[in-house]
C-alpha cells in the first residue's frame, strides 16, 4: 500500500481565527522536532528492534552450536582416548613383569607414547615410587593420579603454558593376581591445541554469521520501515494539515492492507468534516446576514422613534401620571434597542472584516480621560494615568473598548472602580477592578461570547450582551486581546494588553 500526494488547493479558513501559517505552504518541522523523531521515532526503533532480535537470536544460536560442537568433540577426544590406552596396555601389560624395574617402565612408556600411538601423545608410567623418564613440561594433575591410583581409569582435562591438555590414566593389573592391585598406573597426556583451533574456527564463524545476520536484519529493519512509515508519515501530514484548516485534504489509497483500509477511514472523515463545517459556515453566514439585514432595515424606524420619544419625554411632566410612566418606558425600550441594533451591526461589521483600523499616536491617559468624561464616569472612576504613555491606535475604537470595560465594572460591580494604565516594554497594559462578588469560576471563559450574561437572574438588562464581545474584538483588531479574572482580595480584574505600535496608521 502506498499513499499518494494530498490532492486540492489549501481551504482558505476565517481570517479571524486563522494560524498565518494557513494558506501557504507547510514550514519545514522544527529542528528540535526533527531530532526527536530521528532518535525516538518508529524508524530507529523498528530498526533497533530488528537488529537486536536478529543479533541475540545469532548470538544464541553461535553460543549453543559452540558449546553444543565443543562438548561433542572433546567427549569424543576423551573417549576416544581412554578406549586406545586402555586398549594398547591390555596389550602389551601382560608381558610386563611385576614388579616392573625402572628399564621396564621406560620400555612400556615408549611403546605407548610417541606418533604411532593415538596421535602425539605422550605416556608416563609409574609403578609405587618409581616412573618412567618424563620431559614434558606438564604433569599429572594430583587429583587424577589419585583417582587412578585408587583403582578407576579417568581423564581429566587442564591448562598449562597457556595451552589446553588432556589426561587421561588407567590402572594396570597383574595377569596372576587379576583381583589384587598391581600397583602399575599409566598415564597418557594429550594436547588439545587441535580442538582448540577448531572450536575458536567455529567461534569466528558463529560470529560473522550473527555479524551477516544483522547487518541482514538491518536492511530488512529499513526496506520495512520504509514500506510503513512512508504512508504513515502521509497520514500524519495529511492529519496536520486538516487541523490547519485544508479541508480538502485527502489521501491517494492503492491496495487492500490495513494501511489502505485506515488511509480510506481518514479520506472518509474529512469528506465529512468538510461537508460539517461548510454547512456551519453557510448557517453562520446567513445568520450574519440576516442580523445584518434585519439591523440596518431597524435603524431608520428605530432613529424615528428615538426622535419622537425625545420630544415626548420633554412633555412627560405635563402628561398624566400613567400615561408619562408608560411614555418613560417606551423611550428607555426604544434607546435599549438602538443600543442593540447598534451593536448588532458593529459585529456584522467586525464579522465580514470591514471594519478598518485607523491608527494614529495618541496619549494612552488622555484618551482614557476623554472616554470617562465623555460619559459622566470621572467622578465613580479612581483612575491611575500616568503620564507619557504615548501608543499607536484606533482611537475610536479604543474608546470603545474603555468604555465596555468600565461601564461593565460599574454597573455589576462595587466601588470603588479603578482604571490603570501601565507601559511594559513594548505593550501597554489597561486594567479595570472593582469590589464586587468577583465572576464565577464557571463563567470566566464564557464572559466574551456574544450574548452571555454572567446574572442568569437578570432576565432583562441595559446591556445586551456584546458589549464584552465587541471590546475583545476591536482588541484583536489592535493585535491585543482582554483577559478576565477575579482579583485575590475580592472584585473582577480586566486587563487589557495592546502592541504600542500595532503597524501602519491605516489599516
Amino acid at each position: 500500500m502506498t499513499t499518494g500526494p494530498r490532492q486540492g488547493d489549501p481551504h482558505r479558513p476565517d481570517p479571524r481565527h486563522s494560524d498565518p501559517r494557513q494558506g501557504g505552504p507547510r514550514p519545514g518541522l522544527p529542528r528540535r522536532i526533527r531530532l526527536r523523531r530521528a532518535v525516538a521515532g518508529l524508524r530507529p526503533r523498528l530498526l533497533a528492534a530488528f537488529v537486536a532480535v536478529a543479533a541475540l537470536s545469532a548470538l544464541a544460536t553461535a553460543a549453543l552450536t559452540y558449546r553444543a560442537a565443543t562438548d561433542s568433540t572433546l567427549e569424543l577426544t576423551q573417549d576416544t582416548t581412554l578406549d586406545e590406552l586402555r586398549r594398547r596396555v591390555d596389550t602389551l601389560a601382560p608381558a610386563l613383569p611385576f614388579p616392573p624395574t625402572g628399564s621396564e617402565l621406560d620400555r612400556l612408556a615408549g611403546q605407548l607414547s610417541g606418533t604411532g600411538g593415538f596421535r602425539d601423545w605422550r605416556v608416563l608410567a609409574a609403578h609405587g615410587t618409581d616412573h618412567s623418564q618424563w620431559t614434558q613440561p606438564v604433569t599429572v594433575p594430583p587429583a587424577l593420579e589419585a583417582t587412578v591410583r585408587a583403582g578407576r581409569a579417568a581423564f581429566q582435562r587442564f591448562s598449562a603454558d597457556g595451552h589446553p591438555w588432556l589426561a587421561a590414566g588407567v590402572p594396570v593389573t597383574d595377569a596372576a593376581a587379576p583381583h589384587a592391585p598391581s600397583g602399575l598406573t599409566v598415564y597418557a597426556l594429550l594436547p588439545l591445541d587441535r580442538e582448540q583451533s577448531a572450536s575458536n574456527a567455529l567461534l569466528a564463524a558463529a560470529a560473522g554469521a550473527g555479524a551477516f545476520a544483522a547487518v541482514l536484519a538491518a536492511g530488512l529493519a529499513l526496506l520495512a520501515a520504509r514500506q510503513v512509515l512512508r504512508p504513515v508519515r502521509a497520514l500524519g501530514d495529511a492529519a496536520r494539515d486538516l487541523a490547519q484548516g485544508r479541508l480538502d485534504t485527502r489521501l491517494t489509497v492503492t491496495g487492500h492492507d490495513e494501511l489502505a483500509q485506515l488511509s480510506k477511514t481518514f479520506n472518509h472523515t474529512a469528506r465529512t468534516l468538510q461537508g460539517t463545517i461548510e454547512e456551519l459556515r453557510a448557517v453562520e453566514s446567513q445568520g450574519r446576514r440576516f442580523a445584518a439585514d434585519v439591523s440596518h432595515e431597524l435603524r431608520t424606524p428605530l432613529a424615528a422613534m428615538l426622535a419622537v420619544t425625545d420630544i415626548l419625554d420633554e412633555d412627560a411632566e405635563h402628561l398624566p401620571a400613567d400615561t408619562a410612566t408608560a411614555l418613560r418606558m417606551i423611550s428607555n425600550e426604544t434607546t435599549r434597542l438602538t443600543r442593540l441594533v447598534n451593536d448588532l451591526i458593529e459585529i456584522s461589521r467586525l464579522d465580514a472584516g470591514a471594519a478598518p483600523l485607523h491608527t494614529e499616536t495618541v496619549d494612552a491617559a488622555t484618551a482614557v480621560r476623554e472616554t470617562l468624561d465623555l460619559r459622566g464616569w470621572s467622578d465613580r472612576v479612581e483612575p491611575d494615568l500616568p503620564a507619557d504613555l504615548s501608543v499607536r491606535l484606533d482611537p475610536r475604537r479604543f474608546d470603545v473598548i474603555v468604555a465596555n470595560l468600565v461601564g461593565n465594572a460599574l454597573r455589576h460591580g462595587r466601588p470603588p472602580v479603578r482604571v490603570a494604565l501601565r507601559g511594559a516594554h513594548d505593550q501597554l497594559v489597561l486594567t479595570v477592578t472593582d469590589r464586587g462578588p468577583g465572576i464565577p469560576p464557571a463563567e470566566l471563559p464564557h464572559l466574551f461570547d456574544r450574548f452571555y450574561k454572567a446574572d442568569k437572574a437578570r432576565k432583562r438588562s441595559e446591556g445586551s450582551g456584546l458589549g464584552l464581545a465587541i471590546a475583545q474584538e476591536n482588541a484583536r483588531l489592535h493585535g491585543g486581546l482582554i483577559d478576565a479574572a477575579n482579583a485575590p482580595d475580592g472584585g473582577a480584574v480586566f486587563t487589557l494588553v495592546l502592541p504600542r505600535d500595532p503597524g501602519p496608521e491605516d489599516q
